[in-house]
């Protein structure tokens, strides 16, 4: 049996609970989600105009929870200083995200002191998941500005007695690959695609150097997980996480089968959501949570756009804890060509599969037609990837829209694309699955 996750004697330790078991926890999270519910509504304009039809004495179950309106993330766009509970001398870090480059679409979101204490503490205990003493971090995520997920990364490390360089996001592979060899790297944590393509241009670094990595920002798919793991050689961990959660939501233990989430801060439920019902354990639906002990910026039921279902089986590590599926990807990154389902998942198995494909963008005409842009390495047989993906794509798909595959050749520039950050398909006026 792998030992269980770190995180199952911090969650008991930091709730008091008296018994390992699911039914005491979710009697912790039901009062905290309780107080949490008075503290926005009195606290928040935007809830205390959310819930003023609701009688909160009625909420003694997680059922009737399930009542609560969702907060959605265009909710934040347009209220975000509505949101504020506390005043503007308590709030010791403001994050603005822009999704599309438009003012409109700016969300802000606001933490204390203890709002970013809280994360760096799972920060900690999460690391320790799959770092030891004597281990070296590297964290190839935004971490120059205070508050940041590098700088408390950074800290929680710091508390853990192990060394932590926060290069920030991955830009130039040659001074990566310095800095690696340098201080002697063993772990890197960073956006999937960047470290993906940092181990396609710097193989020898993770035969000689680096043996963990953690993954997260984004959903993680299994041809992705195959090549860094370059046969055993390397663990493979994954980070689920978003700002809106304070970064931190849950992490792998050494089963890598799933997060065990932070459940002492958060709470997790899975809902269709089409209907907003809870779907049943098993079931894929949309990641929703609710934050247990924030200050500054509570969020309640807050809708992700995220796909993951809760596994039926106790984990291998033997904690009592839940257990999360890896996420799938975000369901705006599903859309419908021809009445046939096309996702970024999809399509990352089959691409990502070759290693010669070192980044690929996926766009929808307005003709119902698929066309994939590779950027491949120097090495690669170009027409001989062109026609093995044809091929896989069409026994997937069964040749349900028309698809067009150009490939480009890497400069050798070790250049970034947008695409490592920030991934999706562009549909143009296609239909969009939400």
């Amino acid at each position: 049996m792998m030992r269980i996750t770190p995180l199952e004697d911090w969650i008991l330790e930091r709730t008091h609970l008296a018994t390992k078991s699911q039914e005491a926890l979710r009697a912790y999270q039901l009062e905290k989600i309780r107080k949490t519910l008075y503290y926005a509504k009195e606290k928040s304009r935007f809830y205390n105009e959310q819930l003023k039809e609701t009688d909160l004495n009625s909420i003694t179950s997680l059922s009737d929870f399930e009542q609560i309106p969702f907060t959605t993330p265009l909710d934040i766009k347009r209220h975000a200083h509505d949101f504020l509970c506390v005043s503007a001398h308590e709030v010791e870090r403001i994050v603005t995200l822009n999704t599309s480059g438009t003012t409109g679409d700016e969300k802000r979101l606001f933490f204390t002191h203890e709002d970013l204490e809280e994360t760096i503490d799972f920060f900690q205990y999460g690391m320790n998941c799959l770092v030891e003493k004597g281990d070296k971090v590297m964290v190839l995520l935004p971490g120059s500005a205070f508050g940041s997920i590098g700088d408390l990364l950074k800290k929680a490390l710091w508390r853990s007695g192990i060394e932590c360089v926060v290069h920030g996001v991955l830009q130039d592979v040659e001074k990566v690959a310095a800095c690696i060899e340098e201080h002697h790297i063993t772990c890197i944590v960073g956006i999937p695609m960047q470290v993906r393509y940092l181990s396609l241009m710097k193989p020898e670094l993770f035969n000689t150097h680096i043996q963990k990595v953690l993954l997260s920002t984004d959903y993680v798919p299994d041809a992705l997980v195959k090549t860094l793991s370059r046969n055993g050689t390397c663990k493979v961990f994954n980070h689920y996480g978003m700002t809106e959660m304070g970064y931190g939501g849950g992490v792998e233990c050494g089963c890598l089968n799933g997060y065990h989430l932070r459940e002492n801060h958060l709470y997790f439920e899975i809902i269709d959501p089409v209907t907003g019902k809870r779907v049943s354990d098993g079931e894929y639906g949309e990641v929703v949570f609710t934050t247990l002990n924030r200050q500054a910026m509570p969020l309640i039921r807050y809708k992700t756009g995220d796909t993951a279902r809760f596994v039926t089986k106790p984990c291998g590590c033997g904690t009592f804890l839940r257990t999360m599926e890896k996420v799938r990807g975000r369901m705006e990154n599903n859309v419908i060509i021809n009445a046939h389902e096309v996702s970024l998942r999809d399509l990352d198995e089959i691409i990502l599969a070759n290693d010669a494909v070192m980044d690929y963008r996926a766009h929808c005409d307005e003709k119902k037609a698929l066309h994939v842009k590779l950027i491949v390495s120097k090495t690669a047989e170009i027409q001989t990837l062109q026609k093995a993906l044809y091929q896989a794509m069409d026994a997937h798909f069964k040749g349900v829209f028309t698809l067009n595959i150009d490939a480009l050749e890497d400069d050798g520039s070790s250049k970034i694309t947008n695409s490592m950050i920030k991934r999706k398909i562009d549909t143009g006026k296609m239909e969009m699955r939400v």
